[in-house]
């Protein structure tokens, strides 16, 4: 009697567990769209984007008004960069070439658009320092963060308007060993 007893209240427990979890979801999410929208609302209404925090914005810069200018200029020179110590007790390099996208549209583009190529070397220095501060496990696993990383330090080279300028950073070539 007394185990058919415990298997009456725990089925009862079950049904009231069972009621009060449909009740907690019928009265919470309507409360949870009306909060995703109002959040949604606001994001768009101070012109936020509701992504991963990327830094490359050539998606928003139609391909037609972007310029690459390849960093070095000249095809047949690249840069070699020494690379943090990765622990294994060799030494590790980069050969590479990286591309910045420019936007033809903005004003900042026709302030320094012609003289992209009188400012490579500080555009290169910048680029070196970013790569050199990292290991060949870096450059193998994570390329896209250092290539982020790149972006930043070159738009801040520009100043406030570097983000209208440089809109993205690829590696036109990457070689390491």
């Amino acid at each position: 009697m007394k185990k058919n007893l415990i298997s009456v209240i725990i089925l009862a427990l079950l049904l009231v567990n069972l009621v009060l979890t449909a009740l907690l979801m019928f009265t919470m999410m309507p409360a949870t769209k009306n909060a995703n929208a109002l959040i949604s609302q606001v994001a768009s209404a101070i012109d936020l984007e509701l992504t991963n925090g990327s830094g490359d914005q050539t998606a928003t810069v139609p391909i037609e008004n972007i310029e690459v200018f390849n960093v070095p200029s000249t095809a047949d020179e690249k840069m070699t960069i020494n690379l943090k110590a990765a622990g294994d007790g060799k030494d590790h390099f980069a050969i590479v070439v990286v591309s910045l996208s420019l936007d033809k549209t903005s004003d900042a583009y026709k302030t320094y658009g012609a003289t992209m190529t009188e400012k490579e070397s500080l555009i290169r220095n910048e680029i070196n320092s970013v790569i050199s501060s990292h290991s060949i496990t870096d450059l193998k696993t994570n390329n896209q963060a250092i290539l982020d990383e790149i972006l930043e330090e070159v738009q801040t080279m520009f100043g406030k308007d570097g983000k209208k300028l440089i809109v993205g950073v690829g590696f036109r070539s990457i070689q390491y060993q």
